[in-house]
């Protein structure tokens, strides 16, 4: 019985991730087809490279991504072999095909290339935010920063960095305007961050660390006054030598005020470390 329910957990998981790539790609697609490609910004990737084809000789921008997208996809199995995964082939190939479906019952929502820009890079963050969260990819850029990563010293993220900034540079000589390369970048910008937001969670906690010669009393007014767990780290200060201990505490962003006012009555010459701290699980947080 035990196997069969944790077969049958894998097995929705699986469900999920399939499904939150599917529907990760046609965000994506909806995006370009809505924002991007009607308006000339190449933000870069492959589906950039592919806009760029579009206006030069009108080759559809799917049927581009799947061409360059191919070789790429055999070269990355080749190298890193089965575990590359066919979630990687799954994104890809959908993306390419929703373009091209979406593109011919869709209209652009605007031409305005500054709201474009925007509203098209916060839909691509959200859609590939979506598809990286279940653990695919929609290829392109991605796949080639890593056969750049196995064969150089470049990082995944320098390689990225490489090839949009060619692709971006590359649309904004094609069709001879600086204006259309900022918007790219507007895109780019906006699409990273969204990214970042859907896979850590757009909702934060704060995190302190908390170095005191009051420690013991500040970290009992914490659990008493504010119920919040406090963990005492083993901690020495090079330059005195002197073994102290250090709090750690995890609070709501609404609560930083009232830490950092409970730490000074106790001790006004503590040292505290306040920063945000995403994707907190456990009690008093997210399960």
């Amino acid at each position: 019985m035990k196997a069969f329910k944790q077969v049958n957990k894998e097995f929705k998981k699986e469900l999920f991730d399939y499904l939150g790539i599917f529907v990760g790609a046609n965000l994506t697609a909806l995006a370009l087809v809505w924002f991007l490609i009607p308006n000339k910004i190449a933000a870069g990737g492959v589906s950039g490279l592919a806009t760029i084809v579009y206006y030069l000789w009108g080759w559809p921008v799917g049927l581009v991504m799947l061409i360059v997208n191919i070789p790429l996809l055999l070269a990355c199995l080749r190298i890193f072999g089965p575990k590359f995964g066919i979630k990687t082939f799954l994104g890809t190939i959908l993306l390419s095909l929703a373009v091209e479906y979406w593109g011919g019952i869709v209209h652009p929502l605007t031409l305005d290339p500054l709201l474009a820009s925007l509203y098209g890079g916060v839909l691509t963050g959200i859609g590939m935010g979506l598809t990286f969260k279940c653990h695919g990819t929609t290829g392109g850029t991605d796949l080639a920063a890593q056969l750049l990563n196995h064969f150089t010293q470049l990082t995944i993220g320098q390689g990225l960095f490489l090839f949009d900034g060619i692709v971006i540079g590359l649309a904004g000589i094609i069709f001879r305007s600086a204006e259309l390369m900022l918007y790219a970048l507007i895109a780019v910008a906006a699409s990273g961050k969204i990214i970042d937001g859907v896979i850590e969670g757009f909702s934060y906690s704060k995190g302190a660390f908390i170095i005191s010669d009051h420690s013991e009393k500040i970290a009992q007014r914490i659990l008493e006054e504010m119920n919040r767990g406090v963990t005492g780290l083993a901690g020495r200060g090079i330059y005195s030598g002197k073994s102290r201990e250090v709090l750690l505490c995890i609070i709501g962003r609404t609560e930083e005020t009232r830490l950092k006012q409970l730490v000074r009555e106790e001790d006004p010459r503590a040292f505290v470390i306040i920063s945000n701290v995403h994707e907190v699980l456990g009690e008093g947080f997210k399960e």
